[in-house]
């Protein structure tokens, strides 16, 4: 993504990427409200790259961001799989 987007990502500006990246999340959602599957693959895949855009802007490496969150299980019960109760 870096190498595809970065300088069109820079002159659009975080906002505006982070502003697609939700708007994607909202249509990867309309697409499960219809179940459509092929859809809601291509949608999925809008959603990482432009969330993977909005992380290059602000220089947060996302695999290893997410490693460290997440990496050992869940954050807050560390167990895999979650043994959290609720929410």
């Amino acid at each position: 993504m870096k190498r595809t987007y970065l300088q069109r990502d820079k002159k659009k500006g975080t906002y505006a990427t982070l502003l697609r990246m939700t708007s994607e999340v909202g249509e990867m959602l309309d697409a499960v409200l219809r179940n459509d599957l092929p859809q809601i693959h291509a949608e999925a895949a809008d959603v990482l790259a432009w969330l993977c855009s909005a992380c290059n802007l602000l220089s947060v490496d996302l695999e290893k961001a997410f490693l460290n969150k997440y990496g050992n299980g869940c954050p807050r019960c560390c167990q895999v799989p979650c043994a959290c109760k609720g929410p």
